[in-house]
């Protein structure tokens, strides 16, 4: 994964953080360190800490607070996970087998409020009451819109309005909290700040829009998951939403159903109809507004390969297949 382009420029230090990541795992209870191993261990992108390492260099940082934010950043990332597999009865994640399915809802939550409480005794070790108050918001923010999420589960009348601040709350949250407290650990200027908060907003929204798309589109063993997830668990996404709105009264039928009944038994006629309605096209084409606007709030920046590599970030959040 982190052979794309947009890794070279930060190598140095995405290792330092791995290193430091590792380190902050350990723990007296055997168990915290190996469950907490395994799912850092499982890889995944990683977007979250490149975004502030890329971020932070974009704005002058030059020593190695950034690694200790970027580990934060992954911790709480992690939590979540763990958190969400439980919520979500998932039994696998990036291609292996999920925590709570290897070791039980109980082991995995309990490891997830490691992770979070791990991440804030580091966030008070950087000592900026700016970024602890950024990252307490996203926190709840996160957690607010996963208790949304569920709410609408099996709920066909979800609208895109609530989709849309499900999405912002839940995902993209976190990548804007990514890039908004890099700006404050460069003490950058407050336009650039602000630029930088809406980048990680923009890309997040983009980011969980094409994985949207990817659900009924993708290929499982690319993505490391199953076709057709949230409609298995009754999730209304944008593509089911739109074929609600704007398809034929059949396909509104059948998708309003199959989000009040979950399962995966009329997964290829829906697969048919999200793309015959429109809803794939209009969801990718929202995601590449996403994209143009994170791009656009990169111009308050002063040129660099750190910059570049926020651009390429971007540009990738739409045009890719895993």
């Amino acid at each position: 994964m982190t052979t794309l382009p947009f890794y070279s420029a930060v190598t140095d230090d995405f290792e330092a953080v791995n290193q430091l990541i590792m380190r902050q795992l350990h723990s007296r209870v055997p168990l915290v360190e190996k469950i907490g191993n395994y799912i850092i261990g499982a890889g995944g992108k990683r977007l979250r800490p490149l975004v502030v390492l890329l971020a932070a260099r974009a704005c002058g940082v030059h020593d190695t607070q950034q690694h200790s934010l970027a580990a934060i950043i992954e911790f709480l990332h992690t939590a979540t996970l763990l958190h969400d597999d439980v919520v979500d009865t998932s039994d696998m994640r990036r291609g292996r087998s999920t925590a709570n399915a290897l070791w039980g809802n109980a082991p995995s939550v309990l490891v997830g409020d490691f992770l979070y409480s791990r991440a804030f005794e580091m966030m008070v070790e950087l000592g900026d009451m700016r970024i602890m108050r950024a990252l307490a918001n996203a926190t709840n923010v996160i957690a607010e819109g996963e208790v949304l999420q569920l709410s609408k589960v099996r709920d066909a009348n979800t609208d895109e309005a609530t989709y849309l601040e499900v999405i912002r709350s839940k995902t993209a949250m976190l990548f804007e909290a990514s890039s908004h407290t890099a700006a404050l650990l460069a003490e950058a200027g407050d336009e650039q700040t602000e630029a930088l908060r809406r980048y990680g907003d923009a890309l997040g929204v983009a980011f969980q829009l094409v994985d949207d798309v990817l659900d009924y589109s993708g290929d499982a063993s690319a993505m490391g998951k199953n076709v057709g997830d949230d409609l298995a668990e009754g999730k209304p996404t944008l593509p089911l939403i739109y074929t609600m709105r704007e398809g034929t009264p059949e396909q509104a039928k059948l998708v309003r159903h199959a989000i009040q009944k979950g399962g995966l038994e009329d997964i290829a006629p829906i697969r048919e109809a999200v793309e015959t309605s429109g809803a794939l096209a209009y969801t990718q084409r929202m995601a590449q507004q996403q994209s143009d606007l994170a791009v656009e709030m990169l111009q308050t920046l002063p040129p660099s390969v750190f910059r570049d590599s926020l651009e390429q970030l971007a540009r990738f959040a739409i045009a890719r297949q895993f």
